[in-house]
């Protein structure tokens, strides 16, 4: 699995509260095991709530059901903050947490540049392929490059749908729930 692909959640994930309709950006991926982060799961709460001494409200996501009391970051600022991970595309994760906070109480980085997520999503050897041959996932290459945080919105999700195309057109206007419909 390459870092830096966007994994979209088929719709036949539609029972698994955690992926459903999720996009997660693979940040690292070894021969036995591969890490991401939920893009576009906005939690009900910032981290000025979960963080002391954070002066401005940053909203903060759901990356996965994987140590979910853990916050984790992904950024486009590697100039900004030391022994940041290298993803792919100018994105970045990790790095010194220090001076993140710094960045955020001066207003140095927004929403554009920087996302905080508690817990990750995280597959064992073989597992992730294993649910993609399933069909509960589909490979997407990142067309946003370093912008990613910038468009990644409530609607991600179904705007993957519709540049996905084909069969998944119909799902980009399904209702959360299709018992609904």
């Amino acid at each position: 699995m390459k870092k830096g692909t966007l994994l979209v959640a088929e719709p036949s994930i539609c029972g698994d509260q955690n992926f459903h309709r999720s996009v997660v950006l693979i940040v690292n991926s070894k021969e036995e095991s591969t890490l991401g982060f939920i893009l576009n799961k906005p939690l009900h709460y910032k981290l000025k709530d979960v963080l002391d001494g954070v002066r401005y409200n940053f909203q903060l996501y759901f990356g996965g059901p994987v140590e979910p009391d853990n916050l984790f970051y992904v950024h486009n600022c590697p100039n900004q903050i030391e022994n940041s991970i290298p993803i792919a595309n100018g994105l970045y994760w990790g790095g010194d947490f220090s001076t993140v906070l710094q960045l955020v109480n001066t207003q140095a980085v927004d929403q554009d540049n920087i996302r905080f997520f508690l817990g990750y999503a995280g597959w064992d050897k073989g597992q992730l392929q294993k649910e993609i041959d399933g069909q509960s996932w589909v490979l997407c290459s990142n067309p946003h490059k370093e912008n990613l945080m910038k468009y990644v919105k409530k609607d991600f999700w179904r705007e993957q749908m519709i540049a996905l195309g084909g069969k998944y057109l119909l799902w980009s206007n399904a209702p959360e729930n299709p018992s609904y419909n």
